[in-house]
């Protein structure tokens, strides 16, 4: 990690204990300059320097004064808990007039490997203290390749490891700990954030795991599976078109009148279903072969266990694109090494021990959050309906195994919710174009004890129509309110589970 160099305040150490005597000073000679105050930060800072970390060190501090960010103090560290891991770590410190009180830790992306330095200019802007971590992964994923220790890092200890530290930057810099802690991460931010609810449950008091990818392993089985099936079987872009048109067609008659035919909020499905899809799918585009129709099949279907038959992972979507939803093999490098041809890898025995290796450091499935709900704790967690890259598939299933273990909806909902995000792709973005602040609803669910209810999210179509959709928590959802002329929604019951389970054994169990 490169220091910042950008306006950079330079630390000097104040010597006292200057020799009282008297000095006669000659006519037109100049007093001696007085001593120069020492500011709250280079205070502060020194303290820093001076902070031994566990299983670290500090390579770098510094102060940037404000400019197009608030002035701060950047800190980099360096984490090594075992022989192995090299985990860094970013904080960035407001100067203490502008702290609110908060701490954030934030997640990372992909396979992580770096920091975005960007990703901390958000929270800082709003006065918290906020962190993020490159997980151990740099300088890219190869990193991981036959190191355990790299594994352990990315699934669950380099986000601990980064709290824990950037706890005690924090008392050391403005006396005091955080008042409050929270966590928020996409994708694999969302692994972590479901990690630190699960394994680590007094790390923070509210987390947001958006589109999380915390049935790691079975995962990036669905990718390779779809990677094996679209090498063998391309679709041009004309024909993935066509078959997302047959999908979002095909479920129209379940919409709203609002979002028919234009997205599918809802892509449960059953197998029915999926050969309606293929069949509307070839009659709009006729260059659809039967081999065509094979591969979607398998694709919406999603990868079972070719000895056993067992559920490793759903399909793609109804109304999700197909390019997004297969490479991200690096986890199979990990295991199997770099020069390992993975269109050879098999759904039988090769799963099994990709499984046995990954999982138990690597997925996030434990639904007894009771610790992390006992002390308060309250999450938000979000997925999108149009999301081929981390499917809803597993995070509806994993808050109805949550629901199964405190026994029913209203006690789950008392600290968990999940929101369903109708035609969302993968987060936010082009598509849906409008979302509320998660962060800020589970910080007044936590601290103002206002749980969080109806949303609203603004879904761009045709690239100029704006359709303002409602969201509740699920399993609610929104229906056409008739008192309105159809013009309003009103809440109502919406249909619980309705996906096949992942085996358990492709979930594995956590592991230290």
């Amino acid at each position: 990690m490169k220091p910042h160099s950008l306006l950079l305040t330079s630390f000097s150490v104040l010597l006292c204990g200057t020799v009282a005597m008297p000095i006669l000073a000659k006519e037109g000679t100049k007093a001696p300059p007085k001593a120069q105050a020492v500011s709250p930060a280079e205070e502060g800072a020194a303290r820093l320097r001076s902070l031994q970390i566990e299983s670290g060190k500090i390579v770098f501090v510094g102060h940037i004064a404000a400019g197009e960010q608030p002035a701060r103090i950047v800190v980099n560290l360096l984490l090594q808990p075992a022989k192995g891991s090299n985990i860094k770590v970013e904080a960035w410190l407001p100067d203490g007039d502008k702290w609110n009180g908060r701490f954030i830790g934030l997640g990372n992306g992909g396979s992580a490997g770096k920091i975005n330095p960007d990703s901390l200019a958000g929270p800082l802007s709003q006065g918290f203290a906020v962190a993020t971590t490159d997980m151990g992964t740099a300088p890219n994923s190869d990193s991981g390749i036959g190191n355990r220790e790299v594994w352990k890092d990315f699934g669950y200890r380099a986000t601990h490891l980064m709290t824990v530290a950037a706890k005690d930057l924090i008392k050391a810099y403005y006396g005091k700990a955080p008042e409050y802690s929270y966590f928020n991460g996409g994708s694999t931010g969302g692994q972590q954030a479901l990690q630190e609810a699960q394994r680590y449950p007094e790390d923070y008091d509210g987390i947001v795991a958006n589109v999380p990818a915390h049935c790691r392993t079975p995962l990036h089985a669905y990718f390779l599976w779809n990677d094996q099936i679209l090498r063998a079987c391309p679709f041009t872009e004309k024909q993935e078109k066509a078959v997302i048109a047959a999908g979002n067609e095909y479920m129209a008659s379940r919409e709203l009148p609002q979002t028919a035919g234009k997205m599918v909020s809802d892509p449960r499905c059953t197998a029915q279903d999926i050969e309606a899809v293929i069949a509307l799918a070839r009659t709009k585009d006729a260059t659809l072969t039967d081999q065509h129709a094979d591969a979607m099949r398998k694709l919406f279907s999603g990868p079972k266990h070719a000895v056993t038959g067992e559920r490793i992972f759903c399909g793609i979507p109804f109304g999700a694109d197909f390019k997004s939803a297969h490479g991200h093999l690096y986890l199979f490098q990990w295991v199997f090494g770099k020069e390992k041809d993975l269109t050879t890898i098999d759904f039988g025995k090769d799963i099994d021990t990709y499984t046995a290796e990954l999982a138990p450091y690597l997925n996030a499935e434990n639904a007894d959050l009771s610790a992390f709900e006992a002390r308060g704790g309250k999450i938000l967690m979000i997925t999108g309906s149009a999301d081929s890259v981390v499917p809803y598939h597993a995070t509806l299933d994993y808050y109805e195994r949550v629901v199964e273990h405190f026994g029913s909806v209203e006690k789950a909902q008392s600290f968990a919710r999940l929101y369903f995000v109708p035609g969302m792709a993968h987060g936010p973005g082009p598509g849906i174009n409008k979302l509320p602040s998660m962060l800020k609803l589970v910080m007044d669910w936590r601290e103002k004890n206002a749980a969080p209810g109806k949303i609203q999210a603004q879904r761009i179509v045709d690239g100029r129509t704006a359709i303002e959709i409602p969201l509740y928590p699920y399993p609610a959802k929104a229906a056409v309110d008739a008192a309105t002329g159809g013009k309003g929604f009103v809440e109502v019951a919406g249909p619980r589970g309705g996906v096949e389970r992942v085996a358990e054994r492709f979930r594995g169990k956590a592991a230290e």
